[in-house]
């Protein structure tokens, strides 16, 4: 025999051996870890009453549209108004919850709870319904705590370091889909820290493993029977994408419903965005990173503390903040009346502060006013700007100004650095390069000088009663 065809016959068998062995070692079995943490999972029932509209007039016509026979109706309606067309009835859910101690305290999300009257707990292969007490709400991160009394210890399951947690491995979700009952699904941790715009806190795990209406507030657990996260919304028109709460953000959030019945966070009192890689190279920056301060609210903790705008927050409390969400989760995790370092990048250098938080409330941006058009219009051409001084008081307060102070962008050119930075007719520039400019020489002044040499400006200005930057590339002069 050559030792070609020696060589074919052992690739062939290699070949056959591998899929063997692949199978071998294919996906574990979840038989006891379903077995063990089932009995600590529980189906959540929820009855509260709706108002249903009854009335005559609108059984006729397509919602937003004029009733043809509006007039017809209302007389019949206005004779009997004592019977209101407007009727109440009730209306259930169903979710999921798990239990996190054997007294009783239960696990679930804010959307499964957060409008019933009344709350029921079933535990797993158990006939009987247990009245569930609401112990706290929070709705920023989708959590909320029951309580039951059942007479006797229950099955709990504890919570896992969901910073530990790496991309790939195993999980497994039970749940009450569509109201199904006890089901288990298996998958991987798909991806970890998803921002999905459901709320200012988003660092959600995205997983595979099947998760349906019912799912809502069950466990997602590891190989080691800890819950990793809780399971809280899929993707619309999608297969196999759904999103779990980290298990470190909720056990903070838990502990706290569980002392207080509320939720207490920490509070800077600024505005921020994320630094592009542009805005980062204008700051003087070796790379993008860090929550550019975009405005500092006069009196609260970072304007106490010495925050100026333009200010980059690199670090709180010695942990590095890599952009906007992560310090909103940082701060958010801190109570309130605590002191904190601060380190921040300012023109061109670190500088350290020390902050007392505040805690978090629900303060929002102030919308600006029409403003009148005015004369005495400039274009600045390296930008592809048109602008004005902003300089009659009643002007500055309908655009969200303390004082009379910057230029009013009128005109931004289509297709010029302006126009692809996203500058908008209406933003007022307050400064250039850290610079504050209320004059056209002024500006012309930075965009020639520090402009030039950094082939960029970074403008300050104010949108809708808002401080934002924007950062502008200039076109080399041909």
């Amino acid at each position: 025999m050559n030792s070609k065809r020696i060589l074919g016959i052992f690739t062939l068998i290699t070949v056959l051996i591998l899929p063997m062995s692949a199978i071998a070692n294919g996906p574990p079995s979840f038989v006891e870890l379903a077995k063990k943490c089932g009995p600590s999972v529980v189906f959540i029932s929820t009855v509260n009453t709706v108002q249903q509209d009854n009335s005559m007039q609108n059984k006729f016509h397509a919602p937003g549209q004029k009733n043809p026979f509006e007039d017809f109706f209302k007389q019949f309606e206005d004779r009997f108004k004592g019977n209101n067309p407007k009727q109440r009835r009730k209306q259930g859910g169903l979710g999921t919850g798990f239990i996190i101690s054997a007294d009783g305290y239960i696990v679930t999300n804010n959307h499964v709870v957060a409008s019933a009257e009344e709350i029921k707990v079933k535990l797993q292969n158990a006939d009987r319904e247990y009245p569930a007490k609401l112990i706290g709400l929070d709705k920023e991160t989708d959590l909320a705590l029951l309580k039951i009394d059942a007479g006797k210890k229950l099955p709990f399951l504890s919570f896992a370091n969901s910073e530990k947690a790496k991309v790939g491995e195993w999980v497994l979700a039970i749940g009450n889909p569509f109201g199904l009952g006890h089901t288990v699904t298996k998958g991987i941790i798909s991806a970890k820290g998803r921002i999905i715009g459901a709320g200012p806190f988003d660092n959600f795990i995205q997983t595979d493993a099947s998760i349906n209406p019912g799912n809502s507030g069950g466990p997602l657990i590891d190989m080691n029977g800890k819950v990793i996260g809780i399971n809280t919304m899929i993707l619309a028109n999608g297969q196999g994408i759904g999103f779990a709460i980290p298990s470190n953000m909720a056990e903070n959030v838990i502990s706290q419903l569980k002392t207080n019945n509320k939720v207490s966070r920490g509070w800077l009192g600024v505005t921020i965005q994320d630094a592009d890689a542009n805005t980062a190279k204008a700051l003087g920056l070796s790379s993008k990173t860090g929550a550019l301060v975009s405005s500092v609210n006069p009196g609260d903790p970072a304007d106490k503390g010495g925050m100026k705008v333009g200010d980059v927050i690199l670090e709180v409390g010695g942990a590095k903040i890599d952009d906007t969400n992560d310090l909103l989760r940082t701060i958010a995790a801190i109570l309130p009346g605590k002191k904190i370092d601060v380190q921040v990048w300012r023109k061109g250098q670190t500088k350290n502060l020390i902050i007392t938080l505040g805690e978090r409330n629900g303060k929002t941006t102030v919308s600006a006013e029409k403003f009148a058009p005015k004369a005495k219009e400039e274009t600045i051409d390296q930008l592809g700007l048109v602008v004005r001084k902003v300089d009659r008081e009643v002007e500055a307060k309908a655009l969200g100004l303390e004082k009379t102070e910057g230029l009013l962008v009128i005109e931004v050119q289509q297709g010029t650095p302006a126009d692809e930075a996203a500058i908008a007719v209406g933003d007022v520039i307050l400064e250039a390069n850290q610079h504050q400019v209320n004059t056209l020489p002024e500006l012309r002044k930075i965009i020639n000088t520090e402009g030039k040499s950094r082939g960029l400006v970074m403008l300050l200005i104010k949108r809708q009663g808002r401080n934002i930057f924007r950062t502008i590339e200039l076109a080399p002069k041909k």
